[in-house]
């Protein structure tokens, strides 16, 4: 903001000349200009040459920004970023109000007062609504102002204008504000989960949190099943847990081919389910128990 600085000038009579220079009477005192003579009339020296105050102000007084007249000798004169005024003329361009001792903000070439360029140019801030004031400190978000001291966290009133925040909806909350009233937590460790994790039965868990239940070892990205409620690796499940195929006595874990077949109380791989005689694969096919063994037809007749 500027204030227009004002001009005088200074105007002496000739009659008052000699107090501060003798002349003659027979000496010339005459205007630098028009050469018409001074003596009893008002003049005004330049550069310490006098001039009579017609071609004083046809010479050298300046025109008014606002009324486009001269300003006279006689006339208090403001002028701002080399622009002159009449005082009377040195007004805001909208309420017309005198800017001559007030601050005022020059926008796009119109002279304005504080209020009315607050009220057209100024955003306001989103919380209080009130004017966010030219050179007071501002926070800009989204499209959005507040004043510095306005932009605080929903929970705790602490300004967020210094450190990290996290938006939701149309209110804005501390990174531990948040974490404390959203954020979901590890149903292992109870600890908020700030990023990535893994979900198991619709449940948030830390990656390194989610562990095999026998040996401990990491689940994440890697292949598990479950027992009841607790999540186990292929190697502690099958030896724990897994049916035994009838045929090569490994474990039957679900994983890798992953279909079985199961008679009475035994199981088999799929791959495995064969004729104990000839070998034909009997998966979708009729057979015959006979003891420890299965046969196919062919091989039960003979």
């Amino acid at each position: 903001m500027w204030i227009g600085e004002q001009r005088t000038t200074d105007t002496h009579r000739a009659s008052e000349e000699p107090q501060r220079r003798r002349v003659r009477m027979s000496e010339q005192f005459n205007c630098e200009n028009c050469k018409e003579s001074l003596y009893g009339r008002k003049y005004i020296q330049v550069d310490d040459v006098p001039h009579c105050v017609p071609c004083y102000d046809r010479l050298y007084a300046n025109i008014c920004q606002g009324c486009k007249e001269l300003i006279g000798h006689n006339s208090r004169e403001l002028y701002y970023d080399d622009r002159h005024y009449h005082e009377e003329c040195f007004r805001c361009s909208r309420c017309e109000c005198s800017l001559a001792d007030e601050p005022f903000i020059c926008q796009n070439e119109a002279l304005l007062c504080n209020d009315c360029y607050c009220s057209e140019f100024s955003s306001k801030c989103v919380a209080c609504n009130k004017t966010v004031m030219p050179g007071s400190r501002k926070l800009e978000y989204s499209g959005c102002t507040w004043h510095e001291e306005c932009f605080v966290c929903r929970v705790c009133k602490q300004s967020l204008g210094s450190q990290a925040f996290i938006p939701d909806k149309d209110d804005y909350y501390c990174v531990s504000c948040y974490e404390g009233r959203f954020a979901p937590r590890c149903t292992h460790c109870k600890q908020v989960l700030v990023q990535g994790g893994v979900t198991y039965r619709d449940e948030p868990w830390h990656r390194e949190c989610f562990l095999c239940t026998g040996c401990k070892a990491p689940l994440a990205g890697q292949p598990f099943t479950s027992q009841g409620e607790n999540p186990y690796c292929v190697k502690c499940f099958s030896s724990l847990y897994a049916q035994k195929c009838s045929a090569c006595n490994k474990a039957i874990t679900g994983f890798g081919d992953g279909k079985y077949v199961s008679f009475e109380d035994r199981q088999w791989h799929q791959s495995c389910f064969k004729c104990s005689g000839c070998s034909i694969s009997l998966v979708g096919a009729g057979f015959f128990p006979n003891g420890a063994n299965i046969l196919c037809k062919d091989c039960n007749d003979n």
